[in-house]
Parts: structure tokens; C-alpha cells; sequence
């Protein structure tokens, strides 16, 4: 099965964060959309479950 990918809404418009994730059954990928052949990130559904609740609750934002 080929994942469909889409531009994550936390990317900048054009900018340089510019990141792609794609959700099925089993996980998610995460993958630089400047360099689409440069590898993904792999998670399964319990990974990412505990990533999506990790970011939202800040421990990745800037200081």
C-alpha cells in the first residue's frame, strides 16, 4: 500500500519547516518535504499516539 502524504498544518507556508506525515493502519511517517527521497521518520500507532500527546503538551517548542 502506498501512503498519501500531506503537508503537516504546522509547517510554514513556503518556509524552511516544511514537513510531510502520512497516517495508515499501522503508524505514521514523517518526512522532510524538501527532500522527499531523503528518508522518513517510522511510528507505530502507539508511538505516535504518545509523540501527537508529547507535542501538543510542548516539551518540543523552542525556549
Amino acid at each position: 500500500m502506498q501512503r498519501q502524504w500531506r503537508k503537516s498544518t504546522r509547517s510554514s507556508a513556503g518556509g524552511p519547516e516544511c514537513v510531510e506525515i502520512a497516517l495508515d493502519p499501522t503508524g505514521a511517517g514523517v518526512r522532510d518535504s524538501k527532500n522527499r527521497t531523503g528518508g522518513e521518520l517510522g511510528f507505530g500507532s502507539a508511538q505516535w499516539v504518545r509523540f501527537v500527546g508529547t507535542a501538543k503538551n510542548g516539551a518540543f517548542d523552542s525556549r
